[in-house]
This record gives structure tokens, C-alpha cells and sequence, in this order.
């Protein structure tokens, strides 16, 4: 069977003064259609480097990723993708931030149609009857569901998701984990998602790979989480297996992450293939970083000017009638 993501002798490399500094090195992997794969390692081993590339944000030195058989070359519609902040237009309401994902995936559907699928995704993450409300009127876990319920609007190929839970409490973090699994069970994307949690790894992924530390960094191991779907977090916490992986995951991390991998550990099983409160519209404006996610970002590659005035000024001239 045809991975629908591929990586392929990917590596990453950036000049300094004293030489190439490499950071990613011969990293393989191929995943499946409709599995949910995580990458966890240590702080600064190229995580998000890897993931960066596939986003198209990001060139690679070497090698190349492949997305449903085609190569791919800067962001794309083909790639759903979830940050640690949510790259929210905060001028827009909910609805409007996730009818820019319905607008590039459903171009020629009509105005009613595309707000009831915004609708529709921002129910499916929990947010029924919040599509009105602006991003300074919710709290930062509302804010990430409508983050993801934009990402999954898109109907991309791919989902690429980086610590989309990292900034948040733990309660919060729990419940976004929780509608998370009972979005995917629905919709089954393809996944790759990196994390610091190894508790969340185990219990999203039905594999992990665990990446060795840097220079250099590449794929250490890759663990099999054979656990039946759907899941249950407690029924799993409770399962002598989850400590056993969970204790191998750690052993990695702690012990072997700055050894090298052998030809072995590379090679994958033959079968898989807070919140602010008020009226923020032209008060708040955007971030660089922010600005750089939604012009490059796969859904919002063509982020065209009318989304870019009103943070400067008057909140009524910030949004298009018709979005």
C-alpha cells in the first residue's frame, strides 16, 4: 500500500561560523492512510524542524517528503495544520476564522453552505453556539478547538499537528485530548502529531517514534501502540501494558536518545505502511509569527488583503461583508 506521508532520506542543515550545523539527518518514515503517528525527544532534536518541512514552511537540505504519491513543494491544501497558538484572526469571529479553511476547501459552494459546515466543525470540537463569539471572548482552549476544528475544515489529506496542547492547563489539555480522539475516530485523517507528553503520545498514536537527540538527529525507534480503539484514558492508565510502554518510552528518552540508532531500530514493521474579555476587533493586531502562519500555512496560502486590515483600525471596516 502507497504511504500517505512519506519521508524520505529528509535532512535539514543550516550554515554557522564554525560550519553546517545539522540538525536532521536520514530521517525515514512512512505512514499509512488513517494512522496516527506522534514524534516525541528530547527539547531541540529536530521535532519540529521535520515537522516544519512537511508543512512546507520550511526547506529541506536533503531528501523530501510525499504526500498521497506527490512530492511536496511549499504549503498546500493537502495539509491540515494545528501550532501550539492558534493563529486566530482576532478581528474575525469563530465562524469567519473557520470559513477561511471552508472557503479553500469548498470554493464554489454556496455562502449558507459553507457556514453550516463551519458550523458543523466548530459542534464536532465542541463549540455549538460559540461561532459568533470573537477570540478575545474565549478562553485559550476554546481558542485551539476552533484551531482544529479549522484545520479539520480544510479536509486535508494530512493533519500536521505541533504540541497543539503544550500551552494549555491540564484540565483543558485532557478535554482537547478527549474530543481530539472522537474527532479523529470520526474522520480518520492521516496524523502526524509532535509532543513533549508521553502519556499523550501512548494515548493518541497507534505508533511512536522516538527521535534521537542531536546533532544529527533521526528516527531512534519506532514503538507499536497496539491498544483497541476507541480509547478510553482511565481504562488505559489502568492497563499494566500502558506502564510497560510507557517505561520503555522513558528508557529511550533517559538512557538511549544520544546513541546512535542501528539499521534495526530504523526499520518500521512490514505492515504499517485565558481569556480576555470585550469587543477586540481593530484593537488587537496579529503577531509576525501569526501574520507568517496564515500567509504560508497550507489553507491560507492565498491570504489576500481583506484579512490583513482592521488590527490597525475601525473593528467595522476590518471584515468583508461577505465573510
Amino acid at each position: 500500500m502507497t504511504p500517505r506521508l512519506e519521508f524520505t532520506q529528509l535532512g535539514k542543515a543550516y550554515p554557522s561560523p564554525q560550519g553546517e550545523s545539522v540538525i536532521v539527518k536520514n530521517f525515514n518514515l512512512r505512514i499509512a492512510d488513517g494512522e496516527f503517528v506522534c514524534i516525541i525527544g528530547h527539547s531541540g532534536c529536530g521535532k519540529s524542524t521535520v515537522l516544519s518541512i512537511a508543512m512546507g514552511l520550511n526547506e529541506a537540505t536533503e531528501g523530501g517528503v510525499i504526500v498521497a504519491g506527490r512530492e511536496i513543494s511549499g504549503a498546500g491544501l493537502d495539509r491540515g495544520v494545528v501550532f501550539q497558538s492558534p493563529a486566530l484572526l482576532p478581528w474575525m469571529t469563530a465562524r469567519e476564522n473557520v470559513l477561511l479553511a471552508v472557503d479553500q476547501a469548498a470554493p464554489d459552494e454556496k455562502r449558507k453552505d459553507k457556514k453550516l459546515a463551519a458550523d458543523k466543525y466548530l459542534t464536532l470540537v465542541g463549540l455549538a453556539g460559540a461561532g459568533d463569539r470573537y477570540p478575545g471572548e474565549l478562553s485559550a482552549g476554546m481558542r485551539q478547538r476552533v484551531g482544529i476544528a479549522r484545520a479539520f475544515a480544510l479536509d486535508p489529506k494530512v493533519l500536521l499537528l505541533d504540541e497543539p496542547f503544550s500551552l494549555l492547563d491540564v484540565v483543558t489539555r485532557m478535554e482537547l485530548q478527549d474530543e481530539l480522539m472522537r474527532l479523529w475516530e470520526r474522520e480518520r485523517k492521516t496524523v502526524l502529531m509532535v509532543t513533549h507528553d508521553v502519556d499523550e503520545a501512548l494515548l493518541l498514536g497507534d505508533r511512536i517514534v522516538m527521535m534521537t537527540n542531536g546533532p544529527a538527529a533521526t528516527v531512534g525507534e519506532i514503538l507499536t501502540v497496539d491498544f483497541p480503539r476507541p480509547r478510553q484514558r482511565f481504562e488505559l492508565f489502568a492497563d499494566s501494558r500502558f506502564e510497560e510502554l510507557r517505561d520503555h518510552l522513558l528508557s529511550f528518552l533517559e538512557e538511549r536518545a544520544h546513541l546512535r540508532p542501528n539499521a534495526e531500530a530504523r526499520t518500521e514493521p512490514a505492515s504499517a505502511i485565558e481569556s480576555s474579555n470585550g469587543d477586540i476587533r481593530g484593537r488587537v493586531a496579529l503577531s509576525t509569527e501569526d501574520e507568517f502562519i496564515l500567509e504560508k500555512y497550507s489553507g491560507f496560502n492565498r491570504f489576500r488583503a481583506k484579512y490583513r486590515n482592521g488590527h490597525a483600525d475601525g473593528g467595522a471596516d476590518a471584515k468583508e461583508e461577505d465573510v
